[in-house]
């Protein structure tokens, strides 16, 4: 039973990212490479995030406000938008247009964060005596933010069912 619950709670998770490639034009020009390279570098930028919070930041005794270590954080949640800009400008794929290339970035972005931030609890958590529903809403978080980091709020980038 727990073996079920896990199946079903990692296909709510990571299934709506299979049927977001394959519902869009996505998979007819051949882009998983592109959305493969996009989530290694979101993995870059994830472990380059980590090396410097953990190199940089303080562990502070009180609970007071310290502005440094606020705007050092702030500068370090940059890399993200670092990664980004590298994994839209380098990772070239054929003659797709721009759109589609977001898309792949998108998609391979959102995947890698779904996968590193959800995997290892939901593997954890759904195996054990007790069904819960916090792994089940886990997988719906995770759909809205496909969603979101996909943009499905603009005409632009809506897929095509």
């Amino acid at each position: 039973m727990t073996m079920f619950h896990f199946f079903n709670c990692a296909i709510l998770t990571f299934g709506p990212h299979a049927v977001y490639y394959s519902a869009t034009p996505l998979s007819e020009y051949d882009t998983l490479g592109t959305s493969v390279k996009a989530a290694l570098v979101y993995l870059g930028t994830a472990l380059v995030k980590l090396v410097c919070l953990a190199t940089f930041l303080q562990v502070s005794e009180n609970d007071g406000f310290d502005l440094y270590q606020e705007l050092l954080k702030a500068l370090i949640g940059f890399v993200d938008v670092d990664g980004l800009y590298f994994a839209l400008t380098q990772l070239t794929h054929r003659n797709i247009s721009q759109n589609h290339k977001f898309q792949a970035v998108g998609l391979g972005w959102a995947f890698a964060d779904s996968v590193l931030h959800r995997l290892a609890p939901l593997w954890v958590g759904t195996r054990g005596l007790e069904f819960t529903w916090d792994y089940i809403l886990q997988g719906l978080e995770a759909n809205a933010n496909l969603h979101w980091d996909l943009g499905f709020g603009s005409e632009r980038t809506s897929p095509r069912l």
